[in-house]
């Protein structure tokens, strides 16, 4: 199983860990998965009417680190304003931050590119 560096840029820095293409790949599924529902809502909002709730995005990948990421679409009026929760660790450290959404997408596509 082939692994590379994915970098994913937060807001304030960036974080790099080994990541394999395929788990790449499933989490480009996820996060479109999510960009499609945010979507759907955002364009099903009008003034006063009520939309079903959207079920919470949730990746998990293990292998040289222990990556998670959740999302609750019903918090976020927009694909473009919301962001994912990210938990990253392995034995000796554990970061919890956010990332814009939007920048995750895009931080996974240039990884798979590069693959």
């Amino acid at each position: 199983m082939k692994m590379s560096q994915l970098t994913l840029n937060l807001d304030t820095g960036s974080v790099m860990f080994q990541f394999t293409p395929e788990a790449a790949q499933e989490l480009k599924s996820t996060l479109n998965e999510l960009m499609g529902r945010l979507k759907n809502t955002a364009t099903k909002t009008t003034p006063g009417s009520k939309t079903a709730p959207q079920p919470s995005m949730e990746y998990r990948y293990t292998g040289d680190v222990f990556l998670e990421l959740f999302c609750n679409p019903n918090i976020w009026a927009s694909p473009f304003a919301a962001r994912v929760l990210v938990t990253l660790r392995d034995d000796r450290i554990r970061l919890n931050t956010e990332a814009e959404l939007s920048r995750l997408i895009e931080d996974v596509n240039q990884f798979i590119e590069q693959q």
